[in-house]
């Protein structure tokens, strides 16, 4: 499955998310790696200490989704800005500009 605009594809199914009682905010390209985390969290009474490679490849996935996004969104604001631009240089002005002023 793959998501619109992400270069991640979808590695969980909803169904493994369900059965994995992932939460639906969590549900991103990132799910399949957070179900083996959740399980880990489990098995090690949530310490701290434990989990750290699982924790710490969740994070990084999680991370460069924000980045991603973050460039996308930096794309538009600059594709805007160049639009906005170019209606701008086509307009009359409303008061004219005169020598003396």
């Amino acid at each position: 499955m793959e998501v619109p605009g992400s270069s991640k594809p979808m590695i969980a199914t909803q169904e493994e998310m369900v059965e994995a009682r992932v939460p639906i905010p969590y549900r991103d390209q990132c799910a399949h790696l957070l179900i083996p985390l959740n399980k880990c969290r489990h098995a090690e009474f949530f310490l701290p200490w434990k989990c750290e490679n699982e924790r710490h490849v969740y994070e990084k996935c999680e991370y460069e989704l924000v980045m991603e996004r973050m460039l996308q969104m930096q794309k538009i604001r600059e594709a805007e800005a160049k639009l906005k631009q170019s209606h701008k240089q086509g307009t009359i002005p409303l008061i004219p500009k005169t020598a003396n002023a």
